[in-house]
């Protein structure tokens, strides 16, 4: 692969945020040891395992330990875009995307405590397929399979290859299509060949590298800026060269260090932080297939129960781990991270209303010695497949076991395996045409991206299947009808925010009242309660669901 490649004419030197530094050959040593490594444990737990039968490839067998369950829990959910985005968000507008991962600590035990006995009553494979057993009729589990799969490849998949193309784009200078399609190819060899089992087993594998390069890291760039205090103070001080004067542009957030900020006028207002932000989240630990499927693959309850609570002291992590990097990278880079003018910040990176993404790959190109830049580099490889990994496999089990077999009802164990290694090679060929897309139309910071989508699309699903779970009385129509109103509202509000982007500081606010004063999280609020009431209303109207339901 071509490591060299010219800088465009468009930048002019001082503002080449990554210099010509290739990789050394110790670098390049580390991640091709990393890519054996990984291709090993993907091939030995191939061997490992049974995977000739539906279980067996989807869920593993349903023999796996507390621990790796645990671990592959933790790298799917922290993809690349992880990396990218809370370090970037951290060096916008400081600690407050922390919350976050702290509400995920809660939402994966309220997984193995409350819905996974009722799931594995329930005897199931995929979410979609649950709701088809506790509702009765087709069209709510064909709905959501669809939606499930829309999702995954907007704003999962394309956020991971967005910020796993930006690291390799901008950190080693190769060709992005050429690494993207090989980093794919090497993910799908084991994912299409040893399903879920080797996915679970590598992504084991790819938390320990994480962890182990995302802390080296974390420390360097805290002996660098002096520890804690040292960011507490230099952080308010971190403000770009050039700005446009009298206004707040390019300054650091005053309540920076608060992860609860003010409801009304913040950036992240507390009530929405408490409640609007763990409806998604519920959506996301308790009824998500690619979260779920990794906990049906455990032995038994109580390793479920294991997992999630070695993932939730995990959760912990992330503060120290990306959002503070992010932040000291604003402090030692801050004409390049936090750069305020909309013709400067285009010249850095592309991207006129603001740097902050590229935060986190500075810091691992300029603060790391040799060999262990390689190191880290493994790390967002590691990041980006694992989080790939696990959405292929989750979304060729959501494809083959709920709208293939509801084509062909009767069709054999023999032809579901096949046809679920074949929508996995679909996937790639997809996320590669995908890559274009996601580089033109991505705003500033990436992980406030993907929270606002969900806002948007998942508060009806976590109702839906929170009433299906603990009410009774629920029954197929309301549930159909609280799905499709709760969508369609989410869907003009998504549309809304692509007509009417965020204006770039300093400019006028011309949005609509309903963009501007109604934030994401206050929306997902709004949107649950419309859907739990006509889930209510609907239900309650209509005939009551039937006893073995």
């Amino acid at each position: 692969m071509e490591t060299t490649s010219s800088t465009p004419s468009s930048v002019t030197p001082p503002w080449d945020v990554f210099p010509q530094k290739t990789l050394d050959s110790i670098d390049i040593a580390v991640l091709v040891l990393y890519f054996l490594f990984v291709l090993a444990v993907g091939l030995w737990s191939m061997w490992k395992t049974q995977r000739s039968t539906v279980k067996g490839y989807f869920l593993a067998g349903g023999q796996m330990v507390w621990w790796p369950v645990g671990a592959s829990l933790f790298a799917s959910n922290v993809g690349s875009g992880h990396f990218i985005g809370l370090a970037g968000s951290g060096a916008a507008s400081g600690i407050a995307a922390t919350a976050y991962e702290w509400n995920g600590m809660f939402c994966v035990l309220v997984l193995a405590w409350l819905f996974l006995p009722i799931y594995i009553a329930a005897g199931v494979t995929t979410m979609p397929e649950y709701l088809r057993k506790r509702f009765g009729g087709k069209r709510i589990q064909m709905f959501l399979a669809i939606l499930y799969l829309f999702i995954y490849i907007f704003t999962k998949i394309s956020v991971d290859m967005y910020a796993g193309a930006l690291f390799i784009q901008q950190a080693l200078h190769w060709d992005l299509y050429i690494a993207v399609a090989g980093l794919l190819a090497i993910t799908a060899v084991y994912t299409v060949a040893g399903g879920l089992a080797a996915v679970i087993y590598t992504d084991a594998l790819q938390t320990f590298i994480m962890l182990i390069g995302a802390v080296t890291l974390m420390v360097f760039s805290f002996v660098e800026v002096g520890g804690l205090e040292g960011l507490q103070t230099k952080y308010f001080d971190a403000i770009p060269s050039t700005r446009k004067e009298n206004s707040s542009c390019g300054l650091p957030r005053e309540d920076a260090f608060h992860i609860f900020r003010d409801p009304v006028n913040s950036d992240l207002p507390w009530p929405g932080v408490l409640v609007g932000m763990t409806i998604p989240s519920l959506w996301y630990w308790c009824t998500d297939q690619v979260i779920v499927q990794r906990s049906l693959a455990a032995k038994n309850l109580s390793h479920a129960k294991g997992g999630s609570l070695m993932t939730s002291y995990l959760k912990i992590l992330p503060l120290f781990m990306m959002v503070m990097p992010g932040m000291i990278s604003r402090i030692l880079f801050p004409d390049l991270v936090a750069c305020a003018d909309a013709e400067i910040c285009r010249k850095i990176c592309g991207n006129p209303s603001g740097c902050s993404d590229i935060a986190y790959p500075k810091l691992v190109i300029e603060l790391l010695p040799v060999g262990l830049r390689g190191l880290m580099m493994s790390v967002m490889i590691a990041a980006l497949m694992s989080s790939l990994t696990s959405i292929f496999n989750s979304a060729s089990t959501i494809f083959t076991m709920d709208l293939w077999k509801h084509f062909r009802p009767r069709c054999s164990e023999w032809e579901l395996m096949i046809v679920g290694r074949v929508f996995v090679l679909l996937l790639t060929v997809v996320s590669i045409l995908w890559i274009p897309l996601v580089q033109a139309g991505q705003g500033g910071q990436l992980f406030i991206y993907i929270q606002s989508i969900s806002s948007y699309l998942q508060p009806p699903v976590a109702m839906v299947f929170i009433l299906g779970c603990f009410w009774k009385r629920a029954n197929e129509k309301g549930a159909f009808w609280g799905l499709v109103i709760g969508l369609l509202l989410g869907v003009i509000r998504l549309v809304l925010d692509f007509i009417y982007p965020e204006p770039q500081c300093g400019e006028i606010d011309l949005r609509p009242g309903v963009v501007k004063y109604m934030h994401y999280l206050y929306f997902s609020m709004v949107l649950a309660a419309i859907s739990t009431l006509t889930v209510l209303v609907v239900s309650m109207l209509t005939e009551p669901p039937s006893e073995e339901m």
